[in-house]
């Protein structure tokens, strides 16, 4: 997808790389990414299907799109919204990903109620992500998703696929309950699978933070088992990064 003719530059034969400047351009091209992806989508089929992140910059670009003058652009009574994965928690927690976009403007606009799809892990989580998974088959039918938005943590995570655990394994699920060790914690996830059959996945990275995982994940070799996120992208369906200067300094050194 070029974005009012900004040209994305491949990074290899699975990534795309876009450094669009400082935060607030990168955050502004986030933004326009997700609007034209939406545009994109329900001209084509009638219908955006989307799978959130939580984080930061997620929030940051809810927060935008959902307010005038994007809001204008996207015909919202078309648009189903699903999560990327979500904390054991209750939707009232402040820590939930669920809370967290919909305080940032989706309940502002008019999205049917039945076309958002919260993940219900506070409770009977593996059977939950069973009924998250056909409730994805049935909404979406054959259908990819047509977007779907990660983030990367500084242990190399996306969604909520942590180094060394189980949910790094699963094959021929869409949704799982995945246990983090590290934080004795249950989580709901998308798994490789569907996030990686998506019609585009983008990947936000903003912040001096994460300029030394990135440059790790990037150039070193391959292995998922303790950077997750370099298996998000495939031959079929490249993973678009968005990344600001701060975060690719240790790139832009090159």
């Amino acid at each position: 997808m070029n974005i009012e003719n900004l040209k994305i530059e491949p990074f290899d034969e699975r990534r795309d790389l876009l450094i669009p400047g400082d935060e607030n351009a990168t955050l502004d091209l986030c933004i326009r990414h997700f609007v034209a992806s939406a545009r994109e989508a329900i001209q084509t089929h009638g219908s955006f299907f989307v799978a959130l992140a939580g984080g930061s910059t997620p929030k940051a670009v809810y927060q935008k799109v959902t307010a005038p003058p994007y809001s204008e652009e996207i015909d919202w009574e078309k648009v189903f919204l699903f999560w990327g994965d979500e904390r054991s928690i209750p939707p009232s927690d402040p820590e939930s990903n669920y809370k967290m976009a919909m305080d940032a403007g989706f309940q502002k606009v008019p999205i049917p109620k039945d076309h958002i799809f919260r993940m219900v892990a506070e409770e009977n989580i593996e059977e939950n992500a069973l009924k998250y998974e056909d409730e994805i088959r049935k909404t979406l039918k054959d259908r990819p998703f047509d977007l779907v938005i990660l983030g990367m943590g500084e242990d190399g995570h996306t969604a909520s696929l942590f180094p060394q655990t189980e949910g790094l394994k699963a094959e021929d699920r869409l949704a799982i309950a995945n246990f983090i060790p590290q934080k004795n914690t249950w989580r709901m996830t998308l798994t490789f699978d569907v996030l990686n059959s998506a019609q585009n996945i983008v990947i936000y990275i903003i912040g001096q933070a994460k300029k030394d995982i990135l440059a790790e994940v990037l150039q070193t070799e391959l292995q998922p088992e303790r950077y997750p996120i370099q298996l998000i992208g495939t031959n079929d369906t490249k993973a678009l990064w968005i990344v600001d200067e701060a975060a690719a300094a240790e790139l832009l050194k090159e």
